[in-house]
């Protein structure tokens, strides 16, 4: 059975995109998964707590007493004066202040980018750069990898998501940043880096040298997939992030595999840190039909936005299977949790990453970009997943002896589900 959708050529309409990227995004490993629409954000005065005279924006609640701006002149020409290396450029002081302004606001989500940190941002959301292939961040205070990419040095390395990197190029990342962390791992394509990686239940770390590479990545991969003790087969879709254009791509894979009769759907949504917001509803209102609440959206409380299907729903009827693991995050689990909620997918795998707020991106005449959260999200019944993730609905665990044997007991168990249901 065949669904009509629109052909893989036809442009999906242009509207405001707003992204929900899976953590602090390393620029040099993964495509940026953070970019759109900004929305304008204020502080608004508290009061009781002084504020920034000499300037037209108001004090963050933090400061216990008035500053004058003035201050800042003050440094900057101290500095200028004094410091041993006076060969460092202006502009270098000048964008390092903006960045400490949006890390002061201890947001591991908000970031101010230079141009060049920005143009590489931006080169990275076309899904070709160079760099080892994974995503990491913050948590728990530990340099961790999120989700390496599949084809990649990283997955080849045998990286796993929640893997803690302990050094760098024999460089301890204890209270190391992660911009930071960016600039000690990314480098060309046919140089290495060095990383000490500690797994969980390993008590020392090892060392992996990962080759940097040409990274091109292909959003949407599919394919059929027997049913076991079965002459039928079901659609296996994996999505390893949501571009600009990964709901267009799926229709073209999802075009193809209708052709071939399957029985059920399996989407495979593991190590998938997220993308665009605007991706996420689409590809979910395949299953959600029209007039279905696919997130929901809270700025200034009590301001909740919700987002309805732009779609018919016209995949509901089969049975479909939503593959996640720690490396889901972000617009993965804003699609696991909505087809979660309606009762139209199995969710199986392992916990999510736990990736509740959306981000949206402002870019400025020189180049430089500022992306900062605006708002946290929430599934359709209301859940709140921000730290916690969204649990399967059936658990099975991949191990890393699971990878190296090339075994898959989670897809295996998907097609189990699929075997005893009916279409």
């Amino acid at each position: 059975m065949t669904f009509p959708l629109l052909p893989a050529s036809l442009p999906i309409p242009p509207r405001p995109q707003r992204a929900v990227p899976g953590t602090l995004v390393a620029l040099f490993v993964i495509i940026a998964f953070g970019l759109g629409v900004v929305a304008g954000v204020g502080f608004l005065n508290v009061d009781g707590f002084g504020k920034v005279t000499g300037t037209h924006g108001e004090a963050p609640a933090y400061l216990s007493r008035d500053v004058d701006f003035g201050l800042f002149w003050k440094v900057w020409d101290h500095v200028r004066r004094t410091h041993l290396d006076s060969s460092i450029p202006e502009t270098k002081l000048f964008y390092g202040a903006l960045e400490g302004m949006v890390a002061a606001l201890g947001d591991p989500y908000s970031v101010f980018m230079d141009p060049d940190t920005a143009n590489q941002f931006a080169e990275e959301l076309e899904g070709s750069f160079e760099g080892i292939g994974a995503e990491i961040g913050i948590r728990d205070n530990k340099l961790v990898v999120i989700a390496p990419l599949p084809g990649t040095p990283a997955e080849r390395a045998g990286l796993k998501p929640g893997d803690h990197i302990v050094a760098i190029d024999k460089s301890d990342t204890t209270g190391m940043a992660v911009d930071y962390a960016v600039g000690l791992i990314r480098g060309p394509k046919n140089t290495k880096v060095t990383l000490h990686v500690l797994s969980k239940g390993e008590s020392e770390p090892r060392e992996v040298s990962i080759g940097r590479d040409r990274i091109i990545i292909q959003v949407v991969r599919g394919e059929m997939k027997l049913l076991p003790d079965s002459t039928d087969r079901v659609a296996y879709i994996r999505v390893v992030h949501f571009s600009s254009d990964t709901d267009q791509r799926f229709r073209a894979v999802w075009a193809e595999l209708a052709a071939k009769g399957p029985r059920g759907i399996i989407i495979d949504l593991r190590n998938n840190p997220g993308g665009f917001l605007d991706q996420a509803i689409d590809l979910t209102s395949h299953w959600v039909g029209e007039g279905g609440v696919v997130v929901q959206e809270q700025f200034t409380p009590p301001d909740m936005r919700r987002h309805l299907s732009t779609g018919q729903g016209e995949l509901k009827s089969f049975p479909t299977v939503v593959l996640v693991n720690e490396g889901s995050a972000s617009a993965s689990e804003i699609m696991a949790g909505a087809l979660q909620d309606a009762g139209i997918a199995t969710v199986v795998g392992e916990q999510t990453f736990g990736k509740g707020t959306v981000q949206d991106l402002e870019e400025f005449p020189d180049g430089s970009a500022v992306k900062l959260t605006v708002a946290k999200w929430f599934t359709p019944k209301g859940r709140s997943i921000d730290k916690n993730g969204i649990a399967p609905d059936i658990k099975v665990e991949r191990s890393r002896e699971d990878i190296e044997a090339s075994r898959d007991p989670q897809l295996d168990r998907a097609l189990e589900l699929l075997r005893s249901s009916k279409k």
